[in-house]
């Protein structure tokens, strides 16, 4: 199964405001050019770095990364 960062990302939606794993995951659904296929770390970090809407952190990406890493890319 091809659980993509996106839609594991998408899980945190709805939380707290204060979450900022939830404002990331906001900020990227509303973001229509968010490479949603993809599972590569370079190619997203640098759509982070490059691209990406202020509430899209790269230190949360971090975070949300390494969650994704350990709940989804391990269990493949």
């Amino acid at each position: 199964m091809n659980h993509t960062f996106y839609k594991y990302a998408l899980t945190f939606r709805g939380g707290p405001k204060s979450d900022l794993r939830a404002q990331f995951a906001e900020a990227m659904f509303s973001d229509l050019t968010f490479p949603k296929q993809s599972s590569d770390f370079h190619e997203l970090s640098r759509y982070i770095e490059e691209l990406a809407h202020e509430d899209m952190s790269a230190t949360i990406f971090d975070d949300l990364w390494s969650l994704y890493e350990t709940n989804v890319l391990s269990q493949s």
